[in-house]
């Protein structure tokens, strides 16, 4: 097992945001978190990731415990955080933006990276000079990723990937989460496109009010009927 997380609970002042939270992630799956706006998902991914400190539970990667450690630990042992909102730098370049991501690796292992990123987004390489805040959306994501794969994870964390996008965006961004998973890297999904999520993960959780109240692989819940009325449209 490569994520374990049992009995999560995260506060925000006087409020409980996630209620004893218990999911787990192996190597090389794609497992997703659904659920409406407010259900918890990207506490539980900021909690994971050294942004917030829980107030109780466990958080295991490769056996280990990391909850509450910081989060550029975190990063080190083979964790990377794509959050909400893609946040480029936005007056660096699409180079200088990369290379932040492998602050944390051996410099000469930068270029190998790069070329890694460049494979599953070709388009970062023609806007590489150009600065972050002159990318359209569609390449603010794809550069939000790559950073992330600069770090070379072990398991890539997603948050709401398609957010703001075109529905051919999002199926090429889709596609390219596909091919980070074939080429080995366990990926945690959080997105509001339900059915888009469903159908590229192998296991699913639903959240709702920051409790984890369905579980199953992913093909079985999008067929489930409670699925399908609360977060499908059907």
């Amino acid at each position: 097992m490569l994520l374990s997380v049992n009995d999560l609970a995260v506060d925000y002042g006087a409020i409980r945001a996630l209620h004893c939270v218990s999911f787990e992630v192996n190597e090389g799956e794609i497992v997703t978190l659904v659920g409406a706006n407010g259900a918890g998902k990207s506490t539980t991914l900021r909690a994971i990731s050294g942004l917030l400190k829980p107030s109780s539970g466990e958080i295991a990667f490769e056996g280990r415990r990391i909850g509450g450690i910081a989060g550029h630990q975190v990063v080190k042992l083979g964790i990377a955080h794509v959050p909400e909102g893609r946040q480029p730098f936005a007056y660096l370049t699409v180079r200088e933006n990369l290379l932040l991501g492998a602050y944390n690796r051996p410099q000469a292992e930068s270029g190998a990276a790069m070329e890694r990123v460049f494979k599953s987004f070709p388009r970062l390489k023609e806007r590489l000079g150009q600065t972050a805040g002159t990318l359209s959306g569609g390449e603010l994501q794809m550069l939000a990723m790559g950073r992330g794969l600069m770090a070379r994870p072990k398991l890539l964390m997603l948050d709401e990937p398609s957010m703001g996008l075109s529905p051919i965006l999002v199926r090429e961004i889709f596609d390219i989460i596909r091919e980070i998973n074939r080429q080995g890297t366990a990926i945690l999904l959080v997105e509001q496109n339900a059915f888009m999520a469903l159908q590229v993960a192998q296991r699913a959780y639903v959240l709702e009010t920051g409790r984890v109240v369905l579980a199953g692989p992913a093909a079985e819940l999008l067929r489930d009927p409670k699925v399908k009325a609360a977060y499908l449209g059907e």
